[in-house]
């Protein structure tokens, strides 16, 4: 764990205003909070447990984009950060719980109104889950008011347990969060986006408010996990405790997942959602019952070590967020992925019955949806009849 764990050296204590630079990008966002607060300005929160919620809209400037990839968080080297080549921080400031925040709220919504809350995962400090948020929302250009809801997680491989606990801690706080969003009449739909452990949290979160309220709120539409660190077990029981008026699901899931894998071993060897295959069974069948949408990233080069954080890091991940997923889109193996790539065979892009199977093979995203069966079938009927019109096309004199 160790080895696969391990990374950079860089500085911490990265939220002192620093200023931003010209050509750079800024996200604005609200940060909600279960964390203690820190005494160090630098760092704001710790990753200890607070009794409430804390609110602070927090401002991130993003190096110009000749200065940066997509899908990566641009760490200073050392302090003060360099704004053209580093993600710094802009401005911090306090919120009241109530008017000021309904206000940030209403005042950063698009024409859209949705809002996007997202929920990070393991081993995260308060900084990390503030600047990989504002690259998502960068990167993804989404459309939304863009919310993060960060809870009490030491930053330590050795303290797995205690971030599990902390998720359990932070339910109701999430809950509250969620409720306030709703109320508020300026807002018309929310996607809930969650990484990894944090998963955990947001499905407790929305089971319990189906069970407090009758069914989880109309406004919240989607919810999105990645690489979700969740028992398939408990997940199935979380599902059914919701209802049927329940928000669209969407998993992103890669088999090589390597913390997931961690997880496994350390939960008794129940497979976790984020690491399952798509296709096999019971899952395939499980999956196109509850109409939940899934996103195989296995084929997709990771980032990072544990290949644990594709959703955020691969480009073409990030755009497909901003483009569909975010903003309540439906998408489909049809749409994306497999389906597009054998669909552009079957219209006669290939030239050969060989580059019409490697087309089939090297699909980075493979999507899999409550209509998969339909469209993959389809979708591969067109494809046969594509490589026999090219065969046929080949031999004719």
């Amino acid at each position: 764990m160790l080895g696969i764990a391990g990374c950079g050296a860089r500085p911490v204590g990265v939220l002192t205003p620093s200023g931003s630079a010209a050509g750079a990008s800024k996200v604005d966002l609200l940060v909600a909070t279960t964390r203690a607060p820190s005494a160090d300005p630098a760092i704001l929160f710790t990753g200890e447990r607070a009794q409430g919620l804390s609110l602070t809209e927090i401002v991130v400037s993003i190096p110009p984009e000749q200065n940066r990839k997509v899908g990566q968080v641009q760490w200073p080297k050392r302090l003060p950060p360099d704004p053209s080549r580093d993600f710094s921080t802009v401005s911090v400031k306090p919120l009241e719980a109530g008017q000021q925040t309904q206000a940030w709220l209403k005042g950063h919504l698009p024409r859209s109104r949705r809002v996007l809350i997202f929920v990070h995962g393991f081993n995260n400090r308060f900084e990390d889950a503030v600047y990989r948020y504002a690259q998502i929302v960068h990167d993804s250009h989404a459309e939304v008011a863009p919310v993060i809801f960060t809870w009490p997680s030491r930053a330590s491989i050795f303290d797995y347990n205690y971030d599990k606990e902390s998720t359990n801690y932070s339910r109701d706080a999430l809950e509250e969060l969620l409720h306030r969003a709703t109320s508020n009449p300026a807002v018309r739909e929310i996607t809930v986006m969650a990484h990894s452990m944090g998963s955990w949290l947001t499905v407790e979160a929305l089971r319990q408010m189906a069970i407090r309220d009758g069914r989880v709120d109309a406004k919240i539409t989607d919810v999105i996990l990645a690489s979700p660190d969740l028992d398939v077990d408990v997940f199935a029981k979380q599902m059914q405790a919701m209802g049927e008026k329940r928000p669209q699901f969407t998993l992103f899931v890669s088999r090589d997942d390597r913390a997931l894998t961690v997880s496994r071993r350390i939960s008794g060897n129940i497979d976790r959602l984020g690491q399952i295959d798509p296709t096999a069974e019971p899952y395939r069948s499980q999956l196109e019952r509850a109409g939940i949408t899934v996103l195989d990233l296995t084929a997709l080069k990771g980032g990072d070590k544990l290949n644990h954080g594709k959703f955020a890091e691969s480009p073409e991940v990030v755009r497909l967020l901003g483009n569909r997923l975010i903003a309540g889109q439906t998408v489909t193996d049809s749409d994306v992925g497999l389906g597009e790539r054998v669909g552009a065979v079957a219209l006669g892009t290939a030239q050969t019955v060989g580059s019409a199977a490697s087309v089939a093979v090297s699909t980075p995203i493979m999507i899999f949806d409550p209509r998969t069966r339909e469209n993959y079938d389809d979708q591969l009927r067109r494809l046969g009849q594509s490589v026999e019109n090219t065969v046929g096309s080949a031999v004719t004199p």
